[in-house]
């Protein structure tokens, strides 16, 4: 299990996980973002998934967010979701085919795009999903833990039983580098290592690729879908274009 000292702290532990990835993934960001991109050209949506527990709140993070991206469709299944209880959501996650459905309900087409944040990439909820969106034939993009996936034995009772990882059926793998137990700080005189660090770079990485699309759109002379803070004045006028645009289509919205 990879964790830091105390002394060295979480905010720097955080702070070199996200500068790691800057660093070593952004050439992988920016492809992602070209696939984005895309979809915004064609007037697809841009699906995103979470495999199970705290993964799924890495899509909330970009669902419906100020300064985030209107056409973003979360494939929102609450049975997966921290706001299910716990050890029910646990079993799900580990429950083979229940990806699949959530994949089948959403009816994914030919060259949509989905992005699948889970950290572990393992469990079947995110292979399942990951084998029926390749079957419909879409694009996939991976947010995942190389760590989790390479270190994991290959008869660990949470894995697919296919023993496949989830960086096995993206077309883009982003590696968030969350080291196998998550959790990143030693007290000293406790042996349990606490303070967890997956969903900070999760939605760092997260709001990166939302803003190489812009970028990328801006650069092609694509006006970029992107909410305003329905919290400020003029808010809700400004963002009543995009909602009769997408809530047809965006089951959350």
């Amino acid at each position: 299990m990879t964790t830091q000292s105390e002394d060295m702290g979480y905010l720097q532990t955080a702070i070199g996980l996200m500068q790691k990835v800057e660093k070593e993934q952004l050439g992988n960001i920016k492809k992602a973002a070209d696939l984005m991109t895309d979809a915004i050209k064609q007037d697809r949506l841009i699906n995103v998934y979470g495999g199970g527990g705290h993964t799924t709140l890495a899509m909330g993070e970009i669902f419906f967010r100020a300064g985030g991206l209107a056409n973003i469709n979360p494939i929102m299944e609450t049975g997966l979701s921290v706001f299910n209880q716990a050890l029910k959501y646990l079993e799900l996650e580990r429950c083979v085919n229940y990806g699949a459905s959530i994949m089948k309900y959403y009816q994914l087409q030919k060259d949509d795009v989905l992005i699948i944040f889970h950290n572990i990439g393992i469990n079947a909820a995110t292979i399942d999903a990951a084998m029926e969106a390749k079957k419909a034939g879409a694009k996939i993009i991976a947010v995942s833990s190389s760590l989790w996936q390479n270190e994991m034995p290959e008869d660990h009772f949470i894995r697919h039983p296919n023993k496949k990882n989830l960086f096995d059926y993206a077309d883009v793998c982003i590696d968030d580098y969350n080291p196998v137990g998550d959790a990143v700080v030693n007290v000293p005189g406790f042996d349990t290592p606490i303070a967890p660090i997956s969903n900070i770079v999760d939605f760092y990485i997260a709001h990166r690729l939302e803003i190489e699309t812009v970028k990328e759109c801006v650069k092609q002379g694509i006006t970029p879908p992107v909410w305003n803070s329905a919290n400020v004045p003029g808010g809700d006028k400004l963002n009543a274009e995009y909602v009769k645009k997408y809530s047809p289509r965006v089951k959350c919205l």
